[in-house]
C-alpha cells in the first residue's frame, strides 16, 4: 500500500506561542516537509487547491514543481484539482510539465471540490456545477490520450486539430477521481476506469463500502480489470510516539479549525466526545501511536475491500513544523513497515 500526506498549505503557526508565520516562511517549511517525506520513504505527497487567505495552495502545480526539484522518489500530486473551475488544457500542460521536471513522478486527483470559492473567482456559475465537471473531465481525458484534439462543448472554445504540448514523460499521466459521498461520482469513476480517491473526513469508513462496491462493479461492467480499479483513502490523521501525545497535540487545533469551518458550512461545533468517536475503532480519524495508526489503516482497507493508497490530512490542526516533521518521520520509519508487513 502507498502511504503519504495531503496538504492544504495551511500550517501557518510557529512553534513558539502560536504566532502567525509569514507566507514566505510557511511555504519554505512546507517544501522542507515534502523533502523530508521523500527521504523518510513516503510514497506520495499531495497539495490541495483553495482560494482563501488562510491557505497557500491556490497554484498547487507551482508548489509541486518546486518540490520536484528537491526530491527524488516521492510521487507528487494534486489533492484535488478543482477541475470544474479550470481549463483542462492548461491543467494538462501544468502537470505534463511537472512530470518532466520530476522525471515521471507527477499525478493529479481531479474533482469538483468541496469548497466553491473558485467558481465566482474564475467566472463560473454554480448552477452548472455538475455539467462543468463532466465536460471538463471528458476533455482532460481526451487530451491525455491524444496529442491532437478536435473537440467542442458548452464551457470552452472549440478545438480543431489542436496540438497540446508538452507531453508527459509517463506514457499515460495518472489521473485519479476524487470523490466525497455521491453515488454518481463513484459510478462515473468506475465507468471511466479511473483510480478512485475517497475523502472520508467524518462518520464511519465502512459505510463507504457500498459506494466502493458500486465503483468496482461499474468498472468491471465497463471492461476494466481489478488492477486498474485502484481505491485510495484520504482522512484526518496524525502520528506521535504515544496516543496520548497525538491527541494532546492534534485535538485543540483541529477543534478550533473545524469549528470555524462548521460555522461557514452549517456544521455543529467540534466536541471532545465527537472527536473521540471519530478516533474509535470504526471512526474515520487515524490518530495515535504508530502501531495504533497502522492497525487502523489496515482495518479501513479491509472494510473497503482493499485499498492501494492512504493519505493523511494533518496540517489542519495548527501543528508546528517540528511536530509535522516528526509525524512524517514516524510514518516512514514505523507506520509504513507495519502496514505493508501485515498486508
Amino acid at each position: 500500500m502507498e502511504i503519504g500526506i495531503d496538504s492544504f498549505a495551511s500550517a501557518m503557526l510557529s512553534n513558539a506561542g502560536g504566532s502567525v508565520l509569514s507566507s514566505v516562511d510557511a511555504m519554505s517549511e512546507l517544501l522542507e516537509r515534502i523533502e523530508i517525506a521523500d527521504q523518510a520513504g513516503l510514497h506520495v505527497f499531495g497539495i490541495g487547491e483553495h482560494h482563501k487567505k488562510e491557505y497557500l495552495d491556490s497554484a498547487p502545480a507551482v508548489i509541486l514543481a518546486a518540490a520536484a526539484a528537491r526530491t527524488k522518489k516521492i510521487k507528487l500530486t494534486s489533492a484535488v484539482t478543482v477541475l470544474s473551475a479550470a481549463d483542462p488544457v492548461r491543467v494538462f500542460q501544468e502537470y505534463a510539465t511537472l512530470d518532466l521536471i520530476s522525471k515521471g513522478r507527477a499525478e493529479m486527483v481531479v474533482g469538483r471540490g468541496s469548497s466553491v470559492d473558485a467558481f465566482p473567482l474564475f467566472g463560473f456559475n454554480l448552477a452548472d456545477y455538475d455539467q462543468l465537471f463532466i465536460e471538463k473531465l471528458e476533455l482532460l481525458l481526451s487530451i491525455r490520450s491524444n496529442e491532437f484534439i478536435t473537440w467542442s462543448g458548452r464551457f470552452r472554445p472549440t478545438l480543431n486539430s489542436q496540438a497540446i504540448y508538452p507531453r508527459p514523460l509517463q506514457e499515460q499521466l495518472p489521473i485519479w477521481l476524487g470523490v466525497g459521498g455521491t453515488p454518481e461520482s463513484f459510478a462515473r469513476a468506475g465507468t471511466l476506469g479511473l483510480p478512485l480517491m475517497v475523502a472520508v473526513i467524518g462518520g464511519e469508513t465502512h459505510r463507504f463500502a457500498p459506494l466502493v462496491d458500486l465503483y468496482r462493479n461499474a468498472g468491471k461492467k465497463a471492461g476494466f480489470s481489478p488492477e486498474q480499479l485502484k481505491v485510495g483513502l484520504h482522512s484526518f490523521g496524525y502520528v506521535a510516539e504515544t496516543t496520548e501525545q497525538a491527541i494532546d497535540e492534534y485535538y485543540p487545533g483541529h477543534a478550533e479549525t473545524m469549528t470555524k469551518v462548521g460555522r461557514e458550512r452549517g456544521w455543529p461545533p467540534v466536541t471532545r466526545q465527537g472527536f473521540d468517536a471519530q478516533r474509535s475503532l470504526r471512526g474515520a480519524y487515524v490518530i495515535g501511536n504508530p502501531q495504533e495508526v497502522a492497525d487502523k489503516i489496515i482495518r479501513h482497507s479491509q472494510a473497503l475491500g482493499g485499498i492501494s493508497r492512504f493519505t493523511f490530512q494533518m496540517d489542519n490542526a495548527g501543528l508546528s513544523h517540528e511536530q509535522l516533521m516528526q509525524s512524517i518521520k514516524l510514518i516512514g520509519s514505523q507506520v509504513i513497515p507495519l502496514v505493508n508487513g501485515a498486508v
